[in-house]
């Protein structure tokens, strides 16, 4: 997934960015964690801007909310859990964001723009609640644009410095990977409690 959303962004440039980010706040498992920093990779060498792929990469996480919003409202949990499970969709993950924004309002929206997982599907209890649009949409971009320039920015200091950096990189690779593996794994396992006290 994530060689085939950097190649697609590589080739489509700014568009590939749009397009994969209101995938991402639509509930798509498009990361924005990948999709920005490759942005900010291709800004540090000169085949894209940087300050218009953050923010093409903020309007499109407004565009996408506000279509995860309209959906949820429309049609609510029977269209989410039902063909929203073929995009990943799954009850728990409506759970955690609900139960966020039940805890925050309005400010899980905001906030939520910088939380993985809670930031993919706070637009859905959202849409179900109602809450006021233009205040959601003003939270939602709010949120969204320093979240894009921030991992715009990692990305295109990483690749402004790689030469520099590249031998610490290759040398704590492994341990990178492993955290890695220790994230999923966590999120797996997390995923799959709801599962068992549903059965």
């Amino acid at each position: 997934m994530t060689a085939a959303v950097s190649n697609f962004i590589a080739s489509y440039g700014l568009l590939a960015v749009f397009v994969l980010m209101v995938g991402e706040s639509c509930g798509f498992p498009f990361p924005s964690e990948v999709i920005m920093p490759t942005a900010g990779l291709l800004a540090a060498s000169g085949h894209m801007n940087l300050v218009l792929a953050i923010v093409a990469g903020a309007v499109a996480n407004l565009v996408g909310s506000l279509i995860a919003y309209g959906v949820a409202a429309r049609f609510g949990e029977p269209l989410l859990l039902g063909p929203g499970r073929y995009i990943g969709i799954r009850r728990h993950h409506l759970e955690i964001a609900d139960g966020w924004f039940r805890r925050w309002g309005l400010l899980a929206v905001l906030v939520g723009r910088v939380l993985p997982v809670i930031r993919t599907y706070i637009s859905f209890p959202a849409g179900l609640a109602r809450i006021d649009l233009l205040r959601f949409s003003i939270l939602t971009f709010v949120g969204a644009l320093p979240w894009c320039a921030a991992l715009g920015i990692v990305g295109y200091v990483l690749g402004r410095n790689y030469d520099r950096i590249s031998g610490p990189l290759e040398k704590g690779a492994i341990a990178i990977a492993l955290l890695v593996v220790i994230a999923v794994v966590a999120w797996y396992v997390r995923g799959r409690e709801p599962a068992r006290r549903e059965a």
